[in-house]
C-alpha cells in the first residue's frame, strides 16, 4: 500500500494534489465535489484587491453629490471593502463546515494596505492558510525592479505579523533573480513559496479591432519553466514547495515531486477534463509509485532536483547550443 500523505505549510495532506485558485473553487457546490474527487487540499478563489477598487471607483461616479463629503467617501469605500469581505468569509465558513480537508484563502494582491487586516479576519473565518497572490506588472520604465521585489516582501511581512496561520506566496516567473527573491521571502518568514501564477494573457482580435483575452487555460508546454525552478530552489530554500501551471497529467505530477516539489496545484486540467479527474491522477499516481517500488512520497521526492541529478546543468541551460547540435 502506497503512503501519498506530504507535508504543506506545515499541514498534513492525505496526498499532494492541491485544486489551485480559481472558478472551481469560487463557490461551495464546486469546493464538495473536489473534496469527493480525492483532492488533498483547496485553495479558494481569489479575492481581488483590483475588483474591490474597481467597484469602488464605478460606484464613486455616481455619486458626484458625495465627492466633496470626505467622510462619506471613507465610510463608502469601507461598506464596499466589508461587502466583498462579508460574501468571501461566507464561502470560508461553508467550505469549513461541510469539508475535511484543509481550505486556503487567496488574496490576489498588489499593495501592502489593508490586507494585513483583512488577513486576520480570513483566519477568524476558519482558514487553514492563506496563498498571497502578489503580482505587480512590470511595465512602468520609471520603476526599478527593487522596488517591485521590495513590495512582494512589505505584503508578505505584513501578513505574517498579523495572522496565526502559515502563509505562501504565489511567486511570478517574471524576475530578474527568481531564486534570489524567493529565498529574501523565505526569510520574512512565509510557510510556502507557489510556482507560478498565471496570468492574463491580452490578445488583438484584427477582425473587431479591438483587445480580446487569449489562452485563458495553461497548456502541458508549460510545465519546463515550473520544473526548471522547482528543481533548482527545492534543495536550496528551507520552506514547502507547490508547483503550478502547465500540469495537466499524473506524468507531470511525478516530474515535479522528483524535481522536489511538496505539493501540485492543479486548475486547468479540470477545467478541460472535470473535476473528478483529480482521482485520475491520483490513482495513477499511486500506480506509478507501485511499479517503481515506491512505498510513500518521501521516496522519490527531490531524487532529481539539481543537487541530486547527474548532470546539474540541465535545469540551468538556457540556450539550445547542445540540443540543435546533436542534430546537424
Amino acid at each position: 500500500m502506497t503512503d501519498i500523505t506530504t507535508r504543506y505549510l506545515g499541514i498534513t495532506l492525505k496526498n499532494p494534489i492541491i485544486a489551485a485558485s480559481s472558478g472551481l473553487t469560487g463557490n461551495i457546490n464546486s469546493i464538495i465535489e473536489l473534496e469527493k474527487s480525492g483532492i488533498g487540499a483547496i485553495v479558494l478563489k481569489s479575492i481581488f484587491e483590483e475588483e474591490i477598487l474597481a467597484e469602488f471607483n464605478r460606484e464613486l461616479h455616481q455619486l458626484d453629490r458625495f465627492k466633496s463629503n470626505l467622510e462619506y467617501l471613507d465610510y463608502y469605500d469601507y461598506q464596499i471593502k466589508e461587502e466583498n469581505i462579508g460574501k468571501y468569509l461566507s464561502l470560508i465558513k461553508e467550505a469549513k463546515k461541510n469539508c475535511s480537508i484543509p481550505i486556503i484563502a487567496s488574496i490576489n494582491c498588489k499593495t501592502a494596505t489593508e490586507w494585513p487586516v483583512f488577513a486576520k479576519k480570513l483566519v477568524e473565518a476558519g482558514v487553514d492558510a492563506i496563498e498571497l497572490n502578489v503580482f505587480i506588472m512590470p511595465s512602468d520604465i520609471h520603476k526599478p525592479s527593487s522596488e517591485i521585489e521590495d513590495n512582494y516582501i512589505k505584503i508578505a511581512e505584513k501578513v505574517i505579523k498579523n495572522v496565526s496561520v502559515p502563509v505562501a506566496v504565489k511567486m511570478s516567473k517574471y524576475f530578474t533573480n527568481t531564486g534570489y527573491l524567493a529565498n529574501k521571502l523565505v526569510k520574512t518568514g512565509v510557510s510556502g513559496i507557489v510556482m507560478f501564477n498565471r496570468f492574463y494573457n491580452p490578445d488583438i482580435d484584427i477582425q473587431k479591432l479591438t483587445v480580446a483575452s487569449a489562452n485563458v487555460l495553461s497548456t502541458p508546454e508549460e510545465l519546463s519553466h515550473t520544473l526548471r525552478w522547482t528543481a533548482l530552489l527545492s534543495p536550496v530554500i528551507d520552506t514547502s514547495i507547490s508547483a503550478s501551471t502547465g500540469v495537466h497529467s499524473a506524468e507531470a505530477v511525478i516530474k515535479l515531486i522528483l524535481a522536489g516539489a511538496d505539493t501540485v496545484q492543479l486548475a486547468s486540467v479540470l477545467y478541460n477534463n472535470g473535476v473528478a479527474y483529480a482521482s485520475t491522477i491520483i490513482n495513477e499516481l499511486q500506480i506509478w509509485m507501485e511499479k517503481n517500488q515506491f512505498s510513500s512520497l518521501a521516496q522519490f521526492k527531490g531524487k532529481l532536483n539539481h543537487e541530486k541529478t547527474k548532470n546539474p546543468s540541465d535545469f540551468e541551460r538556457v540556450q539550445f547550443m547542445k540540443y540543435f547540435s546533436e542534430r546537424d
